[in-house]
């Protein structure tokens, strides 16, 4: 039984030679769509995932266009819209030190260096400089949470604690 990850999801198609729109919810999209690698397409109503491999990759706008081996007109790849991209658990590499998969982060209790808890990390934001965590907070309310080292102090996925620094106004 394999674990399959989120990499994205197929949107739209794009031009006439075979591209798929893809918004991508990966950490590492550039890793993913890498030329000749394999990505599963989960489509509605479909028990099994379609193999495909990536031919060409290409950022445009918020959107990551590809194309698969084999899929070559626009036609043969109308049907993928709205799959999910996904990859197997196999398929991820070990990370350095001090890094981590998204799947890692996301459902870790964030508590603050004094030991009260904030909530629970339920998405990721990749805005540009940094990432930024958004928990879940015990009221509903949404908080922000930079992933900068003067925030994040401790990361423990074992555990799916995270400890950081209140700095002035990310509470407010």
């Amino acid at each position: 039984m394999n674990n399959w990850f989120k990499v994205g999801k197929i949107v739209n198609t794009h031009g006439i030679k075979g591209e798929v729109r893809i918004i991508s919810t990966t950490d590492f999209a550039d890793e993913r769509y890498e030329v000749g690698n394999k990505l599963y397409l989960f489509q509605e109503k479909q028990t099994e995932p379609v193999e495909v491999v990536v031919a060409t990759h290409r950022k445009h706008k918020n959107f990551d266009l590809v194309s698969f081996e084999g899929y070559p007109n626009v036609n043969d790849v109308e049907k993928f819209k709205n799959s999910m991209v996904k990859v197997s658990e196999d398929q991820l590499s070990e990370l350095e030190d001090g890094e981590f998969y998204f799947h890692e982060i996301i459902g870790c209790i964030v508590k603050t260096e004094e030991g009260q808890e904030l909530g629970k990390i339920k998405e990721i934001l990749v805005p540009g400089a940094n990432d930024v965590w958004v928990v879940k907070g015990k009221d509903g309310k949404e908080i922000l949470i930079p992933y900068i080292d003067a925030v994040v102090q401790e990361i423990d996925v074992e555990n799916k604690e995270i400890i950081i620094t209140v700095m002035e106004g990310l509470l407010d």
